[in-house]
């Protein structure tokens, strides 16, 4: 049985104290974690490598992300970072929205802004901009109704291994869905689990700074992010999680975690199955360093200037958002033919046995 509200907010107060001092002052780098739950282990691509070399080195050593937020078509936008941390996330959007985009960065952490702070002109300088188009707030990422952020003001939302982090990931979906423009996205990386998390692991500290007691279980997160406004939520990259400490792993026992990179997007419209209605999409290969292909999620992925079947929602999401410039929709959605064939992908949970063990930071 679930605790009564006024335990659950005691917990939930404690956690998020456990929380800040665990990245304010025990971590140091991301040297100090004991899991790769909070790595990044794929390579980015080289240009996103060249960017990541530039960051202020205090800055990166800093980065405990799980993934790679960085979507394409991010010319001129505006961007908010949810649990910003030190602001590397932050840092690299800056340069890849240029001079006419702004990104805001959110986190509860004042140690980790200090730093974000402290090299904002150094980035700036960098990267040639007569007036900064960074700024940071304190603030619990659960709370955002409390600050002066606009409804329907954001393009794009990110968040980097974080919302695990937050007690109630409610608040944090419906709080993006509101931020977010109509056709805006919510493009973010988090851990996820194969079963529901016991609540003996759950109220163990070290293990939910580590990303892994406050994982949600794949299916409760997708019934969670359509509950919140998020009709048809896209799995886009996922990996596995290792826990190299002998003793978490040992509390851990056979529960599974993987490292999942999401896209939500505010579509109109949107059923709550794939549809076939014969309509086609066809790239016309303009998003700039993706001139032979994009990948809008694992199982939708369009080489330039060919034909793709789509469903209905993969039609809407791509008419509805920043790359309906970038695309031709052929067909409409008046025939339904019925199911559409493929169906979306789940992060796959099954151990890889005898694998090598991931491990190391970006």
């Amino acid at each position: 049985m679930a605790a009564n509200d006024s335990e659950q907010d005691i917990t939930g107060r404690d956690m998020r104290a456990e929380v800040q001092r665990y990245y304010g002052e025990t971590l140091e780098s991301s040297d100090d974690l004991k899991t790769t739950a909070c790595c990044t282990v794929a390579a980015p691509p080289d240009y996103i490598t060249r960017m990541l070399a530039e960051i202020h080195d205090e800055v990166g050593r800093r980065y405990y992300g799980c993934g790679l937020v960085l979507p394409e078509a991010l010319e001129g936008l505006r961007i908010l970072d949810l649990g910003c941390g030190a602001g590397r996330d932050v840092y690299l959007l800056s340069r890849l929205v240029g001079a006419q985009g702004h990104v805001t960065g959110v986190d509860m952490t004042s140690e980790q802004l200090a730093v974000a702070n402290k090299h904002l002109q150094f980035h700036m300088d960098l990267y040639g901009y007569a007036q900064p188009n960074v700024n940071f707030i304190e603030a619990n990422i659960e709370q955002l109704d409390g600050t002066d952020l606009a409804d329907e003001s954001f393009d794009l939302i990110v968040s980097n291994c974080v919302i695990n982090l937050a007690i109630d990931k409610s608040a944090v979906l419906k709080s993006a869905f509101r931020l977010l423009k109509p056709g805006g996205e919510m493009y973010f990386s988090d851990i996820y689990s194969s079963r529901r998390v016991p609540e003996s692991l759950t109220n163990d500290p070290v293990l939910y700074g580590e990303c892994l007691a406050g994982a949600l279980y794949w299916n409760d997160f997708m019934l969670l992010a359509k509950a919140c406004g998020f009709a048809d939520p896209r799995l886009v990259t996922e990996e596995q999680v290792d826990v190299t400490d002998p003793g978490l792993k040992e509390r851990v026992g056979e529960l599974c975690f993987r490292s999942a990179t999401v896209r939500l997007i505010r579509g109109r419209g949107l059923e709550v199955s794939q549809e076939d209605y014969g309509q086609r999409a066809i790239y016309q290969g303009t998003i700039p360093e993706h001139p032979e292909s994009f990948g809008l999620d694992a199982d939708n992925v369009f080489p330039a200037d060919v034909e793709v079947a789509v469903s209905g929602n993969t039609a809407e999401l791509l008419q509805g958002s920043r790359f309906s410039a970038h695309f031709q929709i052929l067909g409409d959605d008046r025939q339904h033919l019925g199911a559409f064939g493929d169906k979306l992908r789940s992060p796959d949970f099954t151990p890889v046995v005898g694998s090598a063990t991931k491990s190391g930071c970006c």
